[in-house]
């Protein structure tokens, strides 16, 4: 069962949680996880002055996702940080370039699901997984989120994402707090779901 995590991440938030839900996956036996990141749609001179550039050096040896991933994955766990309560305008454009795919079905009862980032605990992380979703959806495949037997979705004593729409990290208004080990568990814990979802749909 092949199973892909594509991503955008800009500082690096995205990247580090893409990584915990690739441990979750590669638990599951049976299950081949690969990592792939959506192409840049800025150039290194806006990057830098955004103090980007440096993170996008970190994930450059991360290959890039193309058409062929989603066709070729039976379940693609997607994550983006959330720009104005909906996915980042990267993600948007990788999505938007797959309309061949939509054509021909390719991706009709493939797993989906999502995980992402905002700055603050309300900065739009359910808004931007449900939103998400739509896009799925209209490629027929089938969403997959967190159930609430991960007992850290419960958890109030401390800031943490995550949600049953996905995991997910708040990364504070200057990008200075990465994912908590809370947060990491909830998306190992939904890589490890998802894989278990599909090595059972792939039988």
């Amino acid at each position: 069962m092949k199973l892909s995590i594509v991503f955008y991440s800009m500082y690096g938030h995205i990247y580090k949680m893409a990584q915990a839900v690739a441990e979750g996956a590669e638990s599951v036996k049976g299950a081949e996880v690969s990592l792939y990141r959506v192409p840049e749609t800025l150039d290194n001179g806006v990057l830098e002055k955004m103090g980007a550039l440096e993170s996008a050096k970190m994930i450059s040896n991360i290959p890039v996702a193309d058409l062929s991933v989603l066709e070729k994955s039976d379940a693609v766990i997607f994550g983006a940080p959330t720009r104005f309560g909906m996915m980042s305008a990267q993600m948007r454009a990788f999505l938007d370039s797959t309309g061949s795919l939509w054509a021909k079905g390719a991706l009709i009862g493939k797993l989906g699901s999502v995980f992402t980032s905002s700055a603050t605990q309300h900065g739009g992380q359910e808004s931007t997984i449900l939103s998400f979703h739509t896009t799925l959806l209209h490629h027929g495949m089938i969403i997959a989120g967190v159930p609430y037997s991960e007992a850290k979705l419960s958890n109030i004593e401390s800031m943490s994402g995550g949600s049953p729409y996905g995991a997910s990290t708040i990364t504070g208004g200057d990008g200075s707090r990465m994912p908590s080990e809370d947060e990491l568990a909830i998306a190992r814990f939904q890589g490890k779901h998802v894989a278990e979802l599909a090595v059972k749909l792939s039988r």
